[in-house]
């Protein structure tokens, strides 16, 4: 079992952005910027591509609205979309407002976060789902 799945499962804590019959969302506890977000299918799937087809695009309308909602509440040019899959053996998108494509570049230093920064970000992003 995942460390996403136990999330899932709630076994594991996590800021909860959104969740569908399919679809997890939550903050990232090691973002790169403040209102990174990951969405998780809930089915276990090691690689983004061995995902159903529909699956993929119900993947990408689940997203949309939490993308939009990131966008609007931390400044940015955009919000990017990155699958690279190599830290947890489970499908996962990263949704990460940028101002340069190096605001992508994972391998830089990790935002330390307090649990209060965590919450204050999450309900920045859920307000936004709500409008």
């Amino acid at each position: 079992m995942s460390v996403f799945t136990k999330i899932i499962k709630g076994e594991i804590p996590s800021y909860k952005i959104a969740e569908s019959d399919d679809f997890y969302a939550f903050l990232d506890i090691f973002p790169l910027v403040k209102g990174h977000t990951l969405i998780v299918p809930k089915m276990e799937v090691d690689k983004f591509f061995d995902v159903t087809d529909d699956l993929l695009g119900e993947w990408l309308l689940f997203a949309k609205p939490i993308a939009r909602s990131i966008e609007r509440a931390f400044p940015c040019n955009r919000v990017g979309v990155s699958v690279v899959g190599l830290e947890v053996p489970h499908a996962h998108m990263h949704l990460i407002p940028i101002n340069t494509a190096d605001d992508m570049n994972f391998s830089r230093p990790k935002l330390k976060l307090s649990e209060e920064e965590f919450r204050a970000i999450q309900g920045q992003i859920i307000a936004g789902l709500a409008r």
